[in-house]
């Protein structure tokens, strides 16, 4: 099993290199990163864990910044993104990103993407907010014919691009129906996300790694009717507080790699809590 982390690096926190150094250094197999471009002082839309907003939310760095200057310290870490609010990003921008990080780091890129909860910060980047899941679908189709090896054209009710010459190309080769880097979505279990899954990711990334023993059969059910190669399924559990248990739990429904959630905070906490999980990662690989 491998084991990553994932962190709201801000303007007060450890740095992104030293971070990723670090991880490297102790065997982590990646480091993903949030993305909020801002929050709004007037919002009605209730955090959704509760309680008051943690002040990081409107400090984070941005994750395509950090992960660039991650990449350049290290030669294995994957770098992932949890997640990339696709709807609120110019699509023909957010391609020109993603595979220049892919090509890069050369090909350790995880595309974690997913819908917001936070209806100000969306509106303020035109956002309908009904409109938001397939905005994101329709955005990625278009991402999805910027990288293809041949210029393709796409015309969609959110999207469109004509034909370009638009590289690099991500270092990741094309797998099914998914084309560019290694794609999850995060979100809640049901039905249409299952369909958006099957339809153009490569698995799911479920916050908090609950219920994963109703949910993942569910979601291999969808993927097997969607004629999806049953082993290309990937689930990875995002922002777990670890036990030994909760592995040997995700271990026995054929999870592969989880992500464990640090705080954000300076240096000697961060790497303090590393010592800590680098336990699971020594574990973790004993048992699967």
């Amino acid at each position: 099993m491998r084991i990553a982390v994932t962190i709201f690096l801000t303007d007060e926190t450890i740095t992104p290199t030293r971070l990723a150094r670090e991880l490297e250094q102790r065997g982590f197999a990646g480091l993903y990163l949030p993305e909020h471009t801002h929050i709004p002082v007037e919002r009605t839309t209730p955090y959704p864990a509760g309680g008051d907003l943690p002040r990081e939310y409107g400090r984070t760095l941005d994750p395509f910044v950090a992960l660039g200057q991650a990449a350049a310290v290290t030669r294995a870490l994957g770098l992932g993104t949890g997640i990339t609010l696709v709807a609120q990003h110019d699509p023909i921008d957010l391609a020109k990103q993603i595979a220049t990080l892919d090509h890069l780091s050369g090909g350790r890129f995880t595309l974690g993407l997913g819908y917001g909860w936070n209806v100000e910060e969306a509106a303020d980047h035109g956002v309908a907010w009904r409109e938001r899941r397939e905005s994101v679908r329709d955005r990625m189709g278009l991402m999805r014919a910027l990288w293809s090896d041949e210029p393709t054209p796409y015309d969609g009710p959110y999207a469109r691009v004509r034909a370009s010459h638009a590289h690099p190309k991500p270092a990741q080769k094309p797998r099914g129906p998914v084309v560019g880097p290694r794609t999850l979505i995060g979100g809640a279990a049901g039905p249409k996300l299952f369909s958006h899954i099957c339809e153009y990711a490569d698995g799911w990334l479920p916050i908090g790694g609950r219920g994963l023993s109703e949910t993942v059969p569910a979601l291999r059910t969808a993927w097997a009717e969607a004629g999806r190669e049953p082993s290309a399924l990937q689930v990875v559990p995002y922002a777990v507080l670890p036990s030994a248990g909760k592995l040997a739990h995700y271990a026995d429904l054929g999870i592969e790699e989880v992500v464990l959630q640090l705080p954000p905070a300076g240096e000697s906490e961060v790497l303090s809590l590393l010592d800590e999980y680098s336990a699971y990662v020594t574990g973790a690989s004993d048992t699967v």
